[in-house]
């Protein structure tokens, strides 16, 4: 009797030191990771495992290898491996999982969470597999939001926000600075580089300028398999987070994505990663972005982007250049997809333009005299903010 209330009163003490550690008085995260299918082979998987284990993680291993202080669940192969994933996620056994692949719906989409190799800061790439939105720019823009629920989840409290510089970014940047006008709060980060703004460059990626880089999730995924797998010539990755989870609205499990090609230290990242999330209480912090960003007019600046589709362009009138004039005046901040578009609303206004592509991406060039009119008038068509 008495050993037994010792050791009690021992298992007592050591989770409340843990909780005071963590922040989770005493709630160990219980994450799932499923081991086979790895091009490392399982071994890698259980390494990673048992590297999580020993930070205060209840680690279900599922594959055929065990270790002490991970609980392995006996599988036969991948396939039933993901089964027994989806049962243990499903009854509640485990807080998330983390695997090499899973099938997410359309409007969801995986924030990952990477080390910049310029000062070791962490940076959240949103995002880098699953889709958005069939719409590329609605995608990015909702990938903004997917990126701060992450980052605010794993303790980043007004976490910046950058936007890779590559087709879309501008009109991105138009619909998130509406939304932070509506009444989402939005810490835009500036970049690095001598023009600063919110749209980020390829130096800001490798010094983590923002906390939170939004992209589309097939450039997110060549970035975060670059930073994970720049020591090791590609090989395999060997530093960070892995590829994240699956956010979207109304989604209801914390699914952790990994690479096949994921080194041990990324896929013990990867568990910290989704222990992270059930400390920070992922679920109630998304439901709170969601609510403030629809709160704040998301889906009617989504809406009408749609209705500022411009008509096919055999269906436009045909427009004639002004007689033209000496154009060094620049107007960044346009989409290349529009940059001729805006050229001809120009000539429409009677003002020669003409497009170029400068250091930090697509302008249009006008005479100094036409800049501010000219500027004007793009604001008010749209083209830039």
């Amino acid at each position: 009797m008495a050993q037994n209330l010792q050791k009690l009163i021992a298992e007592t003490f050591l989770e409340m030191a843990e909780g005071v550690r963590s922040g989770s008085y005493g709630k160990r995260p219980k994450i799932a990771l499923t081991g086979m299918g790895s091009e490392l082979g399982e071994e890698n998987s259980m390494e990673a495992a048992k590297m999580a284990a020993k930070e205060g993680i209840d680690v279900f291993y599922i594959g055929t290898l065990e270790a002490e202080g991970v609980t392995t669940v006996k599988v036969a192969d991948d396939e039933e491996g993901h089964a027994k994933m989806e049962e243990l996620l499903g009854s509640g056994e485990v807080d998330a999982a983390v695997t090499m692949h899973y099938p997410f719906p359309i409007g969801v989409s995986t924030v990952g969470r990477v080390i910049t190799p310029a000062k070791g800061k962490e940076m959240f790439i949103a995002t880098t597999t699953g889709t958005s939105s069939a719409d590329r720019i609605e995608g990015m823009i909702k990938n903004a939001v997917y990126g701060i629920i992450a980052a605010k989840t794993c303790g980043v409290a007004e976490p910046t926000v950058g936007i890779i510089n590559i087709d879309g970014a501008r009109q991105t940047e138009k619909a998130l600075k509406e939304l932070a006008e509506g009444g989402y709060p939005i810490n835009f980060a500036e970049s690095g580089r001598s023009d600063g703004g919110c749209v980020m460059r390829g130096n800001d990626l490798l010094q983590g300028t923002p906390d939170v880089i939004v992209t589309d999730p097939l450039t997110g995924n060549v970035l975060i398999k670059m930073l994970a797998a720049y020591q090791t010539g590609g090989s395999y990755e060997a530093v960070g987070y892995g590829y994240g989870p699956g956010v979207g609205e109304g989604y209801d499990r914390i699914v952790m994505i990994i690479s096949r090609a994921s080194g041990a230290p990324v896929v013990a990242g990867a568990i910290r990663y989704a222990a992270d999330l059930v400390k920070g209480k992922y679920f109630e912090v998304a439901a709170k972005e969601f609510a403030a960003v629809k709160k704040a007019g998301l889906d009617k600046i989504l809406e009408a982007r749609k209705a500022a589709a411009k008509p096919a362009a055999a269906a436009e009138e045909e427009v004639k250049a002004p007689p033209s004039e000496v154009v060094t005046g620049e107007i960044p901040g346009i989409e290349v997809m529009d940059l001729e578009d805006g050229v001809v609303a120009l000539w429409k206004k009677g003002i020669y333009a003409e497009s170029g592509m400068g250091c930090t991406g697509p302008i249009i060039r006008v005479n100094e005299a036409n800049l501010e009119k000219a500027r004007v008038i793009l604001t008010e068509a749209g083209f830039i903010s």
